[in-house]
């Protein structure tokens, strides 16, 4: 039996602690139990039902910073005994942390670093195959190397390196969405089908070939509005995508496949979109056998502006009127050989992965296979009736 993921302060919360305004989502058990809103305090975790039955409605409150400092309200427990009961053992009587997401659409950008891009491109050329990646991987740097990041999507420059490129027979889907015009936007996964920190990641049982994807997501109003951040993992199945792009959906979205948290930093005076900009995120995985990978994606490289790719996703062509979370891509893409030469990085069974960043704490999740994490049986039509069951649906 693998160890047990333990949550504390210490090792979930940003490096300024509770400095910041953290908001999430937790189960509250009653009679009827059931998930709500929460504000992370010095003094515990507040309730934030009576102000808004979901997240998704309390994003598109006016002055939601100000709202929240004002809210008065009785912690229903510490911080320290949510966490506590938000690891891998979890006491269905007592407050447990969730995804902080519910009626939001969980939406991804695809292919927004250079070196990311790079590996899309040796994952089509070799097929989904990770022996015949290596060979691969050396032809396209050789050719095209792997800094990227200086041209700027859909410029005249951009034109020219894709004509070269075709001239070259090596243009690729990939490098049309990371350096075209159109940024690759898709959806990562359906309404509350997201798994928060502590639960189990899935990966599909035939997946040989498979890695966590680090990245800061955003959190985005009905209206637009870019309110805050948090940390996800875009789990990807490197080896259905490199067979076909049309297996998107399969390598994308399985149960389990897309974890958030642990919480959302609003921004407000001491956390703003420039702190987003300039983040450092920290992946590190640890196998039960010893093996240990680390590494680091620099939002700084990104090759489109966060504003930018919120623009592409929410615009007069496509609204989302409860809001979304958007995946803004990740530079890490590893290469490093687990089990032999030249076999590269593929996850095991009980892998803990963690995903960090100061500002927004530490995302820890174990990998199982997507066929037996927990199953996902609560959904909107449960949402709806637990929240009228509760009284939470009737006007204020």
């Amino acid at each position: 039996m693998p160890k047990p993921l333990v949550l504390t302060p210490e090792n979930t919360l940003p490096e300024d602690g509770l400095a910041g305004l953290l908001v999430g989502r937790a189960w509250i058990p009653g009679t009827p139990g059931g998930p709500s809103p929460v504000l992370l305090r010095e003094e515990g975790v507040v309730d934030l039902s009576p102000l808004a039955p979901t997240l998704a409605a309390l994003f598109d409150l006016p002055e939601l910073v100000q709202r929240l400092n004002a809210y008065s309200g009785q912690p229903i427990c510490t911080v320290e005994a949510l966490l506590e009961n938000s690891g891998s053992t979890r006491d269905p009587s007592r407050p447990c942390a969730l995804a902080p997401a519910d009626l939001q659409v969980i939406k991804a950008a695809g292919v927004t670093f250079a070196s990311s891009m790079v590996e899309r491109v040796i994952e089509e050329r070799s097929g989904g195959d990770p022996q015949r990646a290596e060979a691969v991987r050396a032809k396209v740097r050789d050719l095209i190397g792997d800094n990227l990041r200086d041209v700027r999507p859909g410029s005249e420059r951009a034109e020219r390196l894709k004509q070269l490129l075709i001239e070259q027979g090596l243009w690729s889907q990939y490098l049309e969405v990371g350096i075209g015009p159109d940024a690759e936007i898709f959806t990562k996964a359906p309404v509350l089908a997201a798994v928060g920190t502590g639960m189990e990641i899935g990966i599909h049982p035939k997946s040989e070939w498979n890695n966590p994807e680090p990245e800061v997501v955003l959190v985005v109003n009905g209206q637009g509005d870019v309110l805050g951040a948090t940390l996800g993992n875009d789990v990807n199945l490197r080896d259905f995508e490199g067979r076909s792009a049309l297996l998107l959906s399969k390598a994308k979205d399985n149960n389990g496949s897309c974890a958030l948290g642990p919480f959302i930093r609003l921004f407000d005076e001491g956390f703003t979109l420039d702190d987003v900009r300039q983040a450092e995120v920290d992946l590190r995985v640890e196998g039960e056998e010893g093996f240990v990978l680390s590494g680091r994606s620099s939002m700084s490289q990104i090759s489109r502006d966060p504003l930018d790719l919120v623009a592409q996703t929410i615009n007069a062509n496509h609204q989302y009127p409860d809001g979304f979370l958007l995946f803004m891509g990740t530079l890490f893409a590893p290469t490093e050989d687990r089990d032999h030469p030249g076999g590269g990085f593929t996850h095991k069974l009980h892998d803990e992965v963690r995903i960090s960043n100061r500002w927004l704490g530490s995302l820890r999740n174990r990998v199982n296979h997507s066929s037996a994490v927990s199953p996902w049986t609560f959904g909107v039509g449960a949402l709806m009736s637990n929240l009228a069951e509760r009284g939470l649906l009737n006007p204020r």
